[in-house]
């Protein structure tokens, strides 16, 4: 048997950077300020954690600021408008559902994502994945904090205690993503959307659909 070790962002799912900038407006707004964040920003700022988007459009503010706009944003996000807008946003990425199923027949799998606790159920069940991840299989490490402590490599190292895969398989869409392969002996596949360019240089394999991960059932 072995372990697919799944990032969610970017590689599960897309269109959440949309959302993301759809929600930071409208917590700029309820704080007052002027600036907005332009569907350009979307790309531009994509992969950068919630409070790194407010140190760009508002350098002039105290970091504890750019925090507090980031809790809040979380915080809406879990509201049932915030859950909302990510419905309409985000969707499965190509083949997503499909190469989950395929590899859930033999294999087991695990969602490590740097969001929050409070924010992930409301992903998976927004993308239709609760099938497949539960809160057995699938972890928040909120990587979003100043100070974060927990890593993906801490939860995989406790995910994966007391228990023998014949190899690990990670799936992501940064260099952590594929740095935690290195880290834990697995094979590493960095994924892109089609047609968007690969966010690293690291990887076994760069793939563009998810399927190719069939070749691994």
């Amino acid at each position: 048997m072995k372990l697919f070790v799944w990032d969610l962002h970017g590689t599960l799912e897309q269109g959440n950077e949309n959302a993301a900038i759809e929600m930071s407006n409208l917590i700029l707004e309820k704080y007052g300020y002027a600036q907005r964040f332009s569907d350009n920003h979307s790309s531009q700022l994509y992969g950068l954690k919630w409070y790194q988007y407010f140190e760009f459009l508002l350098p002039e503010e105290s970091a504890e600021k750019h925090v507090e706009l980031q809790a809040a944003c979380f915080a809406f996000s879990n509201s049932p408008e915030g859950v909302t807008i990510i419905a309409r946003h985000i969707q499965p990425s190509r083949n997503a559902i499909e190469t989950l199923q395929a590899i859930a027949q033999d294999h087991e799998q695990v969602l490590i994502s740097n969001t929050t606790p409070e924010s992930l159920p409301v992903y998976i069940n927004a993308l239709g994945l609760h099938d497949y991840f539960n809160e057995q299989n699938a972890i928040a490490v909120n990587q979003h904090a100043r100070e974060a402590k927990r890593t993906k490599y801490d939860a995989l190292t406790d995910f994966v205690q007391g228990k023998d895969y014949d190899e690990i398989i990670v799936i992501g869409d940064s260099a952590t993503d594929m740095e935690l392969a290195r880290q834990t002996g697995g094979k590493a596949y960095l994924y892109a959307h089609a047609g968007q360019p690969f966010r690293s240089k690291l990887g076994d394999y760069k793939i563009d659909d998810l399927k190719e991960l069939l070749r691994e059932v």
